[in-house]
């Protein structure tokens, strides 16, 4: 096969256009190969279980759970073991075959559904024409395609977890399975595919609500809790990942043994949670976010579990310590599966930990959170009177994933420059920017409020409803809360649909704005939702906080754009101008040109004239040469 591969559905995506040699996440081309051939084919699955449906026939939940898996397997940072998707892929393809015999009708099936290779044919089948993202020949429907899907893969993630915990949603399965199907259509136009893209964040919501009862039920609602940072001086596991349900079966498994538990990155909220503070072995967080993995797990000693996404691949020194479960996957590192029952025995792992050391402590103190929406609803009250005397001024919510990128810094930054009666709403391992900061509190209130996994963000829509139920008014957006979200991979992207289904506007997304965003897809967010990229700290601490007192003057400045400004820096430093340079027919803000293309060489690839652009801006925003 031809060793090549093309993937942006993460934030870190070479040269921010595609990677296309190896991925920054380390998946080389024939595994990116056999991960887009898992797609297609549990596209191909899907369209049978629409048709099945159709013709009145059912479903089962294993296909149900076949589709989401396949789906929460090809995630970044997932699964890197070309065996194993290979076995999903066969197990897929079985599926179809058993499917397929119960239709009565198999006219007009795509050939994602018809295609009935066997294992001598993957690699061939995936590097034709009808297999992966470069499949759609048209810039608008691929991106709008791939939009959908990386959107289904964040909702089949949560769909995942909600499962495990005995909670399912039928029409969310099946509306899944329905949108998979419609990203084969030819026939869809850009309008209907925008509209499929909207339903997508409706039952965004939807999957996470059902997550958020899972949890909930099996565990308690989170509440305020103090999380040791430190070590203790018995031999311990890391858990990783997201997966509350691996966690109890560990800490069940544990107990008494002497080895303890600590958990890292996006596991750290599980803490918050009552159910789990019955474990005396339940000892603290270790590290910081996911990307830091290689000094942390070599530090660590003892074993690590993965339970979800988020794998950097291992060191040698310590690839015989880490472990995968679930969707997660790494050639050479051991695999728990759960039997019949869903149970999965960690006595190898915790067999391994007794005889590893303490882990090395990397730092002392501790951590705050479990600001979920059931507790930040008791302090409502307390809430809503701080802001009507001033003492709140502003939520900010900064949700979403952390990342390798140095640019991320920016968030550390922001949060610190902050003006003092402001608030950071966050959820994702976004967090490990600002949560270890000594922000203070305002009048009691923490200045960080972690409401928990990325998932979670489900408790920051649920805050902002309760907020304006609180304060009387007809718009979500009227609120004192604006939008400062970090992106990285695939559930970033649920939660983002989720939150434009609910009405939020004036997103600012960074670092960079998504690779798989066309410019003409990119404007129809811009300009119906608002969605911008960020700039400098300065700048948007100018655009957010204009109505603070310190910041109305400086947000007053003019805007001042000369036409060998990069593209890029305009885009960031002047996001307000955005709509007015793609109706210019200026269309590169999202692509990788704009990062060293000016404005004066962009407009004339386009057959602008920049001087003639710089007018229009200076009529239209008072900006001066």
């Amino acid at each position: 096969m031809d060793e090549k591969m093309f993937c942006y559905q993460c934030q870190e995506t070479a040269k921010g256009t595609g990677c296309t040699v190896v991925g920054v996440c380390g998946k080389k081309p024939d595994l990116a190969a056999m991960q887009d051939l898992l797609v297609y084919v549990t596209k191909g699955l899907s369209a049978i279980a629409c048709r099945l449906r159709e013709e009145g026939g059912t479903v089962s939940a294993d296909i149900d759970r076949m589709v989401t898996t396949n789906l929460f397997t090809t995630i970044t940072n997932a699964n890197f073991d070309k065996d194993a998707i290979i076995r999903r892929i066969t197990e897929t393809q079985n599926a179809k075959r058993t499917l397929f015999a119960r239709l009565q009708n198999t006219a007009l099936l795509p050939d994602a559904s018809t295609w009935d290779g066997g294992e001598e044919t993957y690699a061939a089948k995936a590097a034709s024409d009808e297999v992966g993202v470069l499949s759609a020949k048209d810039e608008d429907i691929r991106s709008l395609r791939e939009l959908i899907t990386y959107g289904l893969k964040g909702l089949a993630a949560y769909s995942k977890h909600a499962n495990v915990l005995q909670q399912s949603d039928p029409e969310v399965d099946a509306f899944i399975q329905k949108a998979l199907t419609k990203t084969l259509d030819d026939s869809l136009s850009v309008d209907e595919l925008i509209a499929l893209t909207m339903e997508t964040g409706k039952y965004g919501v939807n999957g996470m609500a059902m997550l958020d009862k899972a949890n909930t039920a099996a565990y308690g609602n989170p509440e305020i809790t103090r999380v040791e940072t430190g070590v203790r001086k018995n031999p311990g596991i890391l858990i990783s990942g997201h997966d509350l349900k691996d966690l109890e079966m560990l800490l069940q498994q544990t107990e008494g043994t002497g080895v303890d538990v600590y958990t890292h990155s996006e596991m750290l909220p599980a803490h918050y949670y009552p159910a789990f503070k019955k474990y005396s072995h339940f000892a603290g967080n270790y590290g910081n976010a996911w990307w830091q993995q290689k000094e942390e797990f070599e530090s660590f000693n003892g074993p690590v579990l993965m339970t979800t996404n988020c794998i950097v691949p291992p060191k040698d020194s310590y690839r015989d310590r880490m472990w995968t479960t679930g969707a997660a996957g790494y050639p050479g590192c051991g695999h728990i599966e759960a039997d019949e029952n869903g149970h999965k025995d960690f006595s190898a792992i915790i067999e391994q930990a007794k005889k590893c050391p303490a882990p090395t402590q990397i730092e002392d103190g501790y951590i705050v959170g479990g600001f979920a929406h059931k507790q930040v609803e008791g302090l409502a009250d307390m809430i809503a009177d701080n802001v009507r005397s001033g003492a709140i001024k502003k939520f900010v919510v900064m949700a979403g994933c952390d990342g390798r990128m140095k640019s991320r810094d920016y968030y550390t930054e922001f949060a610190e420059k902050m003006p003092k009666g402001t608030i950071i709403l966050t959820a994702g391992c976004a967090k490990y920017k600002y949560n270890k900061l000594q922000l203070g509190d305002i009048l009691g209130i923490p200045r960080v409020l972690d409401a928990g996994q990325c998932n979670d963000s489900y408790s920051l829509a649920l805050i902002a409803l309760k907020l304006k139920d609180i304060f009387g008014v007809k718009d979500v957006n009227e609120l004192p809360i604006v939008y400062n979200i970090a992106w990285y991979e695939q559930k970033a992207v649920i939660v983002l649909l989720a939150l434009l289904y609910l009405g939020v506007k004036n997103i600012h997304l960074g670092p960079t704005l998504p690779a798989f965003l066309s410019p003409n897809v990119a404007n129809v967010l811009v300009k119906n939702f608002g969605i911008a990229g960020i700039g400098t700290v300065e700048n948007d601490m100018k655009i957010f906080f204009e109505d603070i007192e310190g910041t109305k003057k400086a947000f007053s400045e003019k805007i001042h754009v000369t036409k060998d400004m990069l593209v890029g820096d305009i885009v960031r430093q002047y996001p307000d101008v955005v709509p007015l340079l793609m109706s210019c027919g200026l269309h590169c803000i999202g692509c990788g040109s704009s990062t060293y293309e000016t404005l004066e060489e962009a407009a004339a690839v386009h057959g602008m004239d920049a001087d003639e652009i710089i007018e229009l801006i200076d009529h239209e925003f008072g900006g001066e040469e």
